[in-house]
């Protein structure tokens, strides 16, 4: 069984809108959804879980009620920080599976491509974890104040992950525990948690386009985004 747990427990100051931004309408239809169907329509995902702020879970119900968004198994409430929101739909999966994979993925990267999830899941069955990456094509300046710079990191060392990022369960549920017991309360993602518990983590395939939607701008991108998806140029 494959499950995927969406993450949409943040508030998303930086869009500087009155609602959460992942329930942000974008024609005619929140954001969390479009990132809902495309794990709904992939015909290896078993079922869905999303962690979901307080006060937003009729909402969504409601919302996948109306979008036809039938794997949705569970409705989970969010924790202080991502982590915390990571562990509690963890927990909640524990309840109905076993061993199976989570794909942990960020409500707000609407554009996760079927081929993204399939590689994900693809990884993490041959290595034991599959991280939606892309590499690194910017510059990259080390700094200590934001304000200047004068020393160059290597590029072709880094890589920019993205989401989904998948695991078994039972690895994933021995991290969050492990780190209770050291103290790691904050870490960013998954796979950053399992480095600082001295894991090897494996890359799976990302996309430009699997972009995470944090600010106004990043709206306007997807818009554009889905406007051009089905171009003729783009075939």
């Amino acid at each position: 069984m494959n499950i995927a747990l969406i993450i949409a427990g943040g508030r998303g100051e930086r869009t500087h809108q009155d609602i959460p931004k992942q329930f942000i309408n974008v024609f005619d239809k929140p954001i969390i959804i479009y990132t809902l169907e495309a794990f709904q329509k992939h015909p290896d995902i078993d079922a869905v879980y999303v962690v979901c702020l307080d006060g937003w879970h009729e909402i969504l119900k409601a919302y996948a009620k109306q979008f036809n968004i039938t794997k949705l198994m569970g409705i989970v409430s969010g924790g202080e920080t991502g982590q915390a929101s990571i562990r509690n739909g963890l927990f909640a999966i524990k309840e109905k599976f076993n061993d199976d994979i989570v794909l942990v993925h960020d409500a707000v990267r609407p554009m996760v491509s079927a081929e993204i999830i399939s590689d994900s899941i693809a990884k993490c069955r041959l290595f034991g974890s599959g991280v939606a990456a892309i590499p690194c094509v910017e510059a990259m300046l080390v700094t200590e104040d934001k304000v200047s710079s004068s020393f160059i990191y290597d590029r072709d060392r880094l890589m920019r992950t993205q989401t989904p990022q998948a695991f078994p369960l039972g690895k994933l549920i021995w991290a969050h525990e492990e780190a209770k017991k050291r103290g790691i309360t904050n870490s960013v993602a998954s796979c950053t948690l399992m480095i600082e518990l001295g894991q090897t983590i494996y890359f799976s395939a990302g996309s430009e386009k699997n972009i995470k939607i944090t600010t106004t701008e990043d709206i306007e991108i997807f818009k554009a985004l889905l406007t051009t998806k089905n171009a003729d140029w783009l075939k």
